[in-house]
């Protein structure tokens, strides 16, 4: 697989980049963040998701308050250096603030 540096990543505006959560053993689709530089280098390091907070302007460890921990398996960079991917075990299988093993569980209708 090919790699690149972190020093390749493309932030937008505000110094963040989008980050899909999939868990590792089965493709499925967890959550969606944003991290800044800060927030992928603990990630890397620590081999535990970390993200920025939009809402709270603040850096975020995913888990500290909900003991919902994400385990990092790999990090994925697509082909445009702007948006990334991390392959995660789950601990407690929830990665969703509200108990779901997912935050996609509600379908989108026309109404």
């Amino acid at each position: 697989m090919e790699k690149t540096k972190l020093s390749n990543i493309k932030y937008n505006k505000d110094g963040l980049v989008p980050v899909l959560v999939q868990e590792d053993s089965t493709n499925e689709i967890l959550m969606f963040a944003y991290s800044n530089q800060e927030a992928i280098k603990l990630t890397l390091e620590k081999k535990l998701a970390h993200f920025w907070s939009r809402s709270r302007n603040e850096l975020w460890l995913k888990g500290h308050t909900s003991g919902n921990y994400l385990k990092i398996k790999q990090v994925l960079i697509d082909c445009d250096n702007d948006s990334l991917v991390y392959k995660v075990d789950l601990n407690e299988n929830k990665a969703c603030h509200t108990g779901s093993k997912t935050c996609f569980y509600k379908e989108l209708t026309y109404e």
